[in-house]
This record gives C-alpha cells, sequence and structure tokens, in this order.
C-alpha cells in the first residue's frame, strides 16, 4: 500500500490478517424497527473485544510490523477506543505499547487500556496535546507510531467492517 490509496485487495487481506482475533459482529435492523424501516440497520461493533472498531485497523497495522518495528514497540494517542485497540492488538503480538492519553480521558478507558499491558501516560488537557506527546516520543524512543485514522493498514482494518456488511446485507 502507498500513500493512503487503498483498495478492495487491501482490505480482503486485513479481513484475513484479522481473522480469528476481530468478530465478525452482527448486522441488525436496530432503530429500523422502531421507524418501521428495513432500511436502517446497524452494525454492533460493541461487540468486539474491545468494544469498538477500533481494533480491526489496530490489529492490520501491527500484524504489519517488521520484527525489528516490534522489537522498538508501539505509541498511539487516544481518549479511548484506538488505545484499546492498539493495547490488546500489541499484547496479541508481544508488543510493548504505550498511549498517551489526555488528562480527561474516562477513567474506564484508561484502566481497560492498561488491563491490555499498555503503559499509559496522562498528557495534556486536549487530544491534540496527547497526540503531540506521542508523536515526540515515537521519535524519541523510535517506537512506531500508530495513527487512528490517517494509516492505510489501519485504514484497511476499519473498513472489514464494509465487507461483513455486504456478507449480511448483499443487495446494498
Amino acid at each position: 500500500m502507498s500513500s493512503l490509496n487503498i483498495n478492495m485487495e487491501d482490505v480482503y487481506s486485513a479481513k484475513k490478517t484479522i481473522q480469528g482475533v476481530a468478530r465478525n459482529t452482527p448486522l441488525g435492523l436496530g432503530l429500523g424497527k422502531q421507524l418501521r424501516s428495513k432500511g436502517i440497520h446497524l452494525k454492533y461493533e460493541n461487540f468486539q473485544l474491545t468494544g469498538s472498531f477500533k481494533i480491526r485497523g489496530a490489529l492490520n497495522k501491527i500484524s504489519s510490523l517488521t520484527e525489528k518495528e516490534k522489537e522498538n514497540g508501539v505509541i498511539a494517542a487516544s481518549a479511548g477506543n484506538h488505545a484499546q485497540g492498539v493495547a490488546l492488538s500489541a499484547e496479541l503480538h508481544g508488543v510493548k505499547s504505550k498511549i498517551v492519553m489526555p488528562l480527561a480521558a474516562p477513567l474506564v478507558k484508561v484502566s481497560a487500556t492498561k488491563s491490555y499491558g499498555s503503559e499509559v501516560l496522562l498528557h495534556g488537557k486536549y487530544f491534540d496535546e496527547a497526540f503531540a506527546k506521542a508523536v515526540e516520543l515515537s521519535e524519541k524512543e523510535g517506537s512506531t507510531f500508530i495513527h487512528p485514522y490517517q494509516d492505510a493498514k489501519v485504514i484497511a482494518g476499519q473498513a472489514t467492517i464494509g465487507l461483513e456488511i455486504l456478507d449480511s446485507l448483499p443487495e446494498i
């Protein structure tokens, strides 16, 4: 993959990579029933191991790292869901992880991230400050920065949701 150009081959590859860890979550009518519409469906990503779709991209990205990159560890900035996805993915791959979270990050998210074996550094009042600190530490420590959305491997991993929707609802 070059730059942020992602194609279907990248998404199918990501699907194979994350299979067996990321769950194929159900698709349901949800609000559609209440609104008497067959056109509104919900993808229940809250059934993922971390409670969010973010594990898909983190798994795909961390799986793509070289052995040297894995040895150097990973770092991310997040207020919660990406943090947990990176932390669990790193733990599953035996990679050291550090997550920089803003001071106002919900305690439940901080605790969950720590429970997956990640070192958590609380820094900055706002996400942008935590993000800048994570980038700084990545450069200083030589760890791989796992961007929450501006990374082709992360995007391809998240896009696997679309393949599951197509499998469940081909007429879409």
